[in-house]
């Protein structure tokens, strides 16, 4: 890439700073590629200049013959240059809608290893060029301002904040960044698959130009953000129990309202992505209801999952042997314990059970634990998709 320039420390510094704090181990997602390779050469130098630490993760798809000893090879090389690494094999079948597939499969693995090493935050190589192929990929499959406005420098998951700190950065200057480094970058061929949609659109000549609509849905999709996060905090108390306690005259059924009502029952009710916009305006319209795995009260004051839906979750070991399920008809004789609760979420709370004899021994979120057992667990609200201020409608 002849005169591009390499993006300098303090450049990459600067592009980082608004993201802290940070902890002494932050881990990178890098596949080889120039991209993710250029990433963890910039991330491993800043980390060392404040006393911390990289862990490259390399995740390993298992689709080629060739991609365990390519994996291995990028591990030796980066372990070479004194930056810790980790291979994620996933072992993927081929088949139907391979590439999502990929991806989920992908961001689930590097959370679970951030999990596992301790590391709160997880840097992605995205680029400018990947911000405009992701515009462009969205406004060709219809969808609405949400998805326009395109990747987010920041993602909030349960394991881990998820960082992409070179979204302005065009890609050649990111090669031009590994030179005069010893490990060299290889693609993927599936890259330039033409099978799939993205290596056409690439094919098809530079996506720049559509940036700047991506930056102005952006803008309109933080502004809105934050006022979504100010009425969550004026209409709704979410509980651990993987619930929410509404005030509809403050919720309101504005733009706000139904931003703010879809990522709620995204929530709730256990799914990746909330329900379309024009359905969440309708249950507003209503005031109650069942939708995405939610259930709205007639009262308007609680939106509990549906049965088979619930989000409670726990962290933690429990003895082999014991029979996780839900609470069910044992929730009555813990009522007691949560006055609180609509009766719908108390029996939906996971429960364990002795082996043989079913008898009830653990409860995590009603602190009821069997006087036999030995075992120290941790409620959280974790929805998949992540936190309500996260917030995308299907499309």
């Amino acid at each position: 890439m002849a005169g591009a320039k390499p993006v300098t420390s303090a450049e990459f510094a600067a592009l980082m700073g608004p993201l802290g704090p940070f902890s002494d181990l932050i881990a990178v997602g890098c596949s080889g590629g120039p991209d993710s390779l250029a990433l963890t050469r910039l991330a491993d130098a800043w980390a060392r200049g404040r006393g911390a630490s990289v862990l490259a993760l390399i995740v390993e798809h298992g689709l080629r013959a060739e991609s365990a000893a390519e994996a291995a090879s990028l591990a030796a090389a980066l372990t070479a240059q004194g930056i810790a690494t980790r291979i994620l094999p996933l072992g993927l079948p081929a088949g139907p809608g391979l590439q999502e597939r990929a991806r989920r499969a992908r961001r689930a693995a590097l959370l679970a290893a951030c999990a596992e090493a301790g590391a709160l935050h997880l840097l992605l190589g995205h680029h400018a060029g990947d911000q405009a192929e992701t515009v462009l990929f969205r406004a060709l499959r219809g969808s609405g301002e949400a998805g326009l406005a395109a990747m987010s420098v920041s993602t909030v998951a349960a394991e881990a904040l998820i960082l992409r700190p070179l979204l302005s950065i065009p890609k050649d200057r990111l090669t031009a960044s590994l030179e005069g480094w010893p490990i060299r970058p290889f693609q993927d061929p599936s890259n330039a698959d033409p099978r799939f949609a993205r290596a056409r659109l690439r094919a098809a000549g530079d996506t720049s130009g559509v940036l700047a609509a991506g930056g102005a849905f952006g803008r309109r999709r933080n502004r809105l953000a934050a006022a979504v996060a100010d009425r969550l905090a004026a209409a709704v108390r979410l509980l651990p129990e993987g619930c929410a306690e509404v005030a509809p005259l403050r919720l309101g059924q504005d733009a706000v309202a139904r931003r703010l009502m879809g990522a709620l029952i995204r929530a709730v009710g256990g799914r990746e992505h909330g329900p379309a916009e024009a359905a969440v305006a309708d249950l507003l319209a209503r005031g109650s209801g069942s939708l995405g795995g939610a259930l709205w009260t007639r009262d308007g004051r609680w939106l509990v999952p549906e049965p088979g839906a619930a989000t409670a979750r726990f962290r933690g070991k429990v003895p082999a042997g014991y029979v996780l399920g839900s609470l069910g008809a044992d929730a009555a004789s813990l009522r007691g314990r949560a006055r609180h609760l609509p009766a719908a979420v108390l029996a939906g709370l996971p429960a364990f059970r002795e082996p043989g004899n079913g008898k009830l021994a653990l409860v995590p979120h009603l602190a009821y634990l069997d006087r036999e057992m030995s075992v120290r667990l941790t409620t959280v609200f974790a929805p998949p998709g992540g936190p309500v201020t996260e917030s995308h409608f299907a499309e």
